[in-house]
């Protein structure tokens, strides 16, 4: 693997564990929540709040019920146009460090493989292109309804198969797929994969 990824936000993860592995990868402000410790420290909410104004935060958990948890709530407590959501595959395994595998006995941000995070963070080393790529990409809600994403009879099926094909972890919400999407491909690119071309 090459030299790290300058990445130029602030990157949110769950624990230091997953702040020491993305160190190996990328260079950036990591600011780890302490787990559930970010549902009850409002002093690093508010540190957060600050920070989204003033720049686009990444943010990465785990794929398990935990992180989504966590993800669920920082969403609710920063401005979503301000959160670049990122999302690690659901890969079954154990952490090196561990015992025993998680509950779900799924792989963490911790570990990944230093490539696959490379790969993840690789897109977002250059701020001018995302910011462009945010402001300009119309996708929404009603994009997904008319495309079968959300409101009708199959469309969480829907919605997971488009997951998978992006390596995204499936049961995403329509909200945090829609912020998902709008970083991660142009309405063009949107609209082949749903195969609207």
């Amino acid at each position: 693997m090459t030299e790290r990824l300058k990445i130029p936000y602030p990157v949110i993860v769950e624990g230091r564990y997953d702040k020491l592995r993305l160190e190996s990868v990328i260079e950036a402000h990591i600011i780890p929540t302490d787990g559930f410790g970010i549902f009850k420290k409002e002093e690093k909410a508010s540190m957060l709040r600050a920070l989204a104004q003033k720049t686009p935060l990444i943010l990465l958990t785990d794929s398990d019920g935990a992180g989504k948890l966590i993800r669920s709530h920082l969403t609710s407590v920063l401005p979503p146009e301000r959160v670049i959501q990122l999302y690690v595959p659901r890969i079954s395994g154990k952490e090196k460090r561990k015992n025993e595998a998680s509950a779900e006995g799924i792989l963490g941000v911790e570990g990944m493989e230093r490539k696959l995070l490379y790969e993840l963070f690789a897109p977002y080393a250059n701020a001018d292109a995302v910011a462009l790529r945010m402001a300009e990409n119309p996708l929404s809600k009603t994009d997904f309804y008319e495309d079968g994403l959300t409101g009708g009879e199959g469309s969480r099926e829907k919605r997971d198969a488009l997951c998978i094909r992006l390596g995204l972890p499936a049961g995403m919400t329509p909200n945090a797929l829609l912020a998902a999407l709008r970083v991660l491909c142009t309405y063009e690119e949107y609209c082949t994969l749903v195969g609207r071309n």
